[in-house]
């Protein structure tokens, strides 16, 4: 019995509440204390889901069933360890610190199979060859392209002479010509050219087949051929609250006309298909296009706009005689969940949609459930969710965006209720405006600049001036119209958001005239995001327990600065190829100290655009390729290179020229792109690397480096290389 007491008053401390010795000497232990290890539940789940996209081969059973035994090892292990512990064999600060270490793996360990089974399960063919032929298909959604053109996305597919087993679930086709757009879920028929899903431009670069394996998009392509109606859509399903809200959306835009008319419309259906692309641009330039897309500011504004109405009414009418037993702040956390909900069917339920609905929900029920509403718990229950339905969702930028942006404001809190009592009552809201405007951008606009290669230096004003105005006319303008529609009245508040969507359409304009409103950047390499993120988690407070002492704390924040500086050391000296081919060899472009000079003004345009932003250069295509380097008649291009002594010819044929005699176009050391095949064989043309069709369909686009040592080929799809989508 005094070897159990003994026992028990060595594991106290490993036992006490975190916090408790802040506690105890009269402080309040911080936010991050506060919530424990619960944070880093999807901290641990992300770097198992993050180890297994960075595979470079599809795993096979013996992975997963490696998988397996080391979940049951992490599962024993806690219980082995505290049996040891308690038998006096081990601390009971070892054993804490193993059932600790077993968690995290069990999680890390979790989150890898999370997204194996997950990609399995959305499995569903792709098209592995160019198609042209008559398309059938139901249409399930309408969008626009970034060229401005209207796409139609198709499920139940045919394809003429195409085996089922062969047919993509899911084709996407953009429209060529303008022309009446059918409903969803309407049949339709359509002559289309189609292909798989197109890989990275370049090595490293975003792969468009990973996202596409997960939207289960089998191929895309267009249509210059009239779209012709197969049979009108059935009167129920799912796909008839989907034409509700389409004709919800045409209706607003109708009525609130023009752009502003589109930007409510998308903010409150989520079509964003009557978004021109040039207002798309003004908006990325003046960082405001997070809000076009519906995300966790909509969904808390109008959760937010709900509940306060509810408890406002609730606490008015217990001031007028009501019932004062009911617990008013928990059913305005249900009603406003209840129109959170509405508005995640009304939105069209997105992934960023679906996103910001278990945020907001999760905080919600926290309410409910008698706990704090905003904190890191909650955040992690709501990042801990996600992760799980849709482990892919971490490699997107709005995820790691919203998630930053959250935890960021959170840690907020405790510094800003310090400072606002000091303040005059006027200065608090847009002094806390101005804050969290600030906080928000500085964390996000890195995960930015490494997704997309640009930073824009006005967002901070433009968010200051727009924010407040979605948050007082166009949020609770769309709740109203909602109100009202049903007696016929939803006009005023369909005005009142348009003033405020006029108004964030002036701004942005304004704000993207500006002179030096984006700054671009060249395209971070692929572990600078990894390091980035490990590194701020290293440095968030309470990352250890309370109270804890000696080199571990200095160890933690020094490993986590380490890495954020590493991150910084490998970005600013990453090195872009001297020469890029596109994957179907209509697109050259070469390094020089201009900038990127492309083979041609046309030709292999989504390649190029796709180059010059990865080098943060600002030029067009045309104007790219106005620099001098290339040489020669448009089908046959060529250029003389000499780089660190390294002297190299670069020929680039295309169209008629790749059909004519290419004998003698080939020289030693050089290298001979061509967009279609050559005569006679490439064997034939002499001593020089040829890039012809048959060597891209292989290995996709291809970056050239040019060394003392030599040329270095890097090509997308390279050996041993291997994934489900490729």
């Amino acid at each position: 019995m005094t070897e159990s007491v003994n026992a028990l008053q060595t594991r106290l401390p490993a036992l006490a509440p975190r916090g408790g010795r802040q506690a105890a000497a009269g402080l309040r232990p911080s936010v991050g204390i506060r919530a424990g290890l619960l944070p880093w539940m999807p901290f641990w789940l992300a770097l198992g889901i993050g180890g297994w996209f960075l595979l470079p081969r599809e795993p096979g059973p013996g992975f997963h069933a490696g998988l397996v035994l080391a979940g049951v090892a992490c599962l024993l292990l806690p219980g082995g360890a505290m049996r040891l512990a308690g038998s006096g064999r081990l601390g009971w600060a070892w054993a804490d610190r193993l059932r600790l270490a077993a968690f995290a793996a069990l999680l890390v360990v979790l989150g890898a199979g999370l997204a194996g089974v997950r990609a399995h399960l959305v499995a569903a063919p792709v098209l592995d060859f160019r198609y042209y032929g008559p398309v059938e298909g139901r249409v399930v959604g309408i969008d626009r392209s970034s060229r401005d053109r209207m796409r139609l996305l198709l499920d139940q597919v045919g394809l003429h002479e195409v085996a089922p087993g062969r047919t993509p679930a899911r084709v996407r086709i953009s429209l060529m010509e303008p022309q009446e757009l059918p409903v969803p879920g309407q049949r339709v028929m359509l002559t289309a050219h189609l292909g798989p899903p197109a890989g990275p431009s370049e090595p490293g670069g975003f792969d468009f087949r990973r996202l596409a394996w997960f939207e289960r998009l089998g191929a895309v392509g267009y249509a210059r051929a009239p779209v012709m109606t197969v049979e009108p859509p059935a009167d129920g399903g799912v796909l008839a609250l989907h034409r509700i809200r389409m004709s919800l959306s045409q209706a607003m835009q109708e009525r609130i006309g023009g752009q502003a008319g589109a930007v409510s419309a998308a903010l409150m259906t989520g079509d964003r298909s009557g978004i021109a692309e040039q207002t798309n641009q003004i908006m990325r330039d003046s960082n405001l296009y997070h809000i076009v897309s519906i995300s966790g500011l909509h969904m808390s504004m109008l959760a937010g706009f709900v509940y306060a109405a509810l408890r406002l009414g609730g606490v008015a009418a217990q001031g007028l005689g009501g019932v004062r037993a009911v617990p008013v702040h928990k059913l305005a956390a249900a009603g406003a969940l209840g129109a959170s909900a509405l508005y995640l069917w009304l939105s069209g339920g997105g992934v960023a949609t679906e996103r910001a609905f278990i945020m907001v929900a999760v905080m919600l029920l926290a309410i409910i459930a008698d706990r704090r509403a905003v904190s890191l718990r909650t955040v992690a229950v709501a990042a801990g969710l996600v992760l799980v339905l849709n482990p892919e969702a971490l490699t997107e930028a709005g995820f790691q965006m919203s998630f930053a942006a959250t935890v960021a404001l959170i840690l907020m809190q405790e510094p800003w209720a310090r400072l606002s009592p000091r303040l005059p009552w006027w200065a608090r809201p847009v002094l806390m405006l101005f804050l969290s405007s600030f906080v928000a951008g500085m964390v996000t606009a890195p995960i930015a600049a490494a997704h997309f290669g640009r930073m824009t230096q006005y967002g901070l004003l433009a968010n200051m001036l727009v924010v407040p105005v979605v948050g007082a006319l166009v949020m609770p303008g769309g709740v109203f119209a909602a109100l009202l529609a049903p007696l016929g009245l939803a006009q005023p508040a369909l005005w009142l958001m348009g003033l405020g969507t006029g108004w964030m359409l002036a701004v942005a304009q304004w704000i993207s005239d500006l002179g030096g409103a984006v700054t671009l950047f060249p395209v971070a390499p692929r572990a600078v995001l990894p390091l980035m993120a490990v590194g701020a988690m290293l440095l968030l407070p309470g990352a250890q327990p309370a109270g804890a002492r000696g080199p571990l704390p200095l160890l933690r924040r020094g490993t986590g600065i380490a890495l954020l500086a590493a991150a910084g050391v490998l970005w600013l000296g990453a090195t872009r190829p001297d020469i890029l081919v596109s994957a179907q060899g209509d697109a050259v472009a070469v390094l020089t100290p201009a900038g990127r000079v492309p083979s041609k003004p046309g030709g292999g345009s989504f390649a190029v655009e796709s180059w010059l932003k990865a080098d943060g250069d600002a030029a067009d295509q045309a104007g790219a390729a106005a620099r001098p380097l290339w040489q020669g008649p448009p089908a046959n291009r060529w250029a003389e290179l000499d780089r660190g002594g390294i002297r190299l010819r670069i020929r680039h044929l295309t169209g008629r020229a790749t059909r004519e005699d290419a004998r003698g176009q080939c020289r030693e050391g050089g290298i001979l792109v061509a967009n279609a095949a050559l005569s006679p064989s490439p064997a034939a043309l002499g001593e020089c690397l040829v890039l012809d069709p048959p060597y891209l369909r292989k290995h996709g686009a291809v970056a050239i480096f040019l060394e003392p040592s030599g040329p270095r080929y890097v090509s997308v799809d390279r050996p041993g290389i291997r994934r489900l989508w490729h």
